[in-house]
């Protein structure tokens, strides 16, 4: 199980890379997979720092963290 969330979290960073800012439930159809699955590995995603959450109208925007270059 701990392989699939990872794979899901590959997944999600490549559909947000290329969609940029989307919303939870649109992003759970793009990438076909358990909407269980792609939470778990969201929240994988924003425990590591690699994702923005935030909450709106009922559903949940994620984003990529742009890293800073110095």
């Amino acid at each position: 199980m701990i392989t699939e969330i990872g794979i899901v979290a590959g997944e999600i960073w490549h559909y947000l890379d290329q969609h940029g800012e989307a919303r939870l439930s649109e992003m759970v159809k793009g990438i076909d997979k358990p909407r269980d699955l792609v939470l778990m590995s969201v929240g994988w995603l924003a425990r590591e720092g690699h994702v923005i959450l935030q909450e709106v109208e009922r559903d949940f925007s994620i984003a990529l963290r742009k890293l800073e270059v110095q």
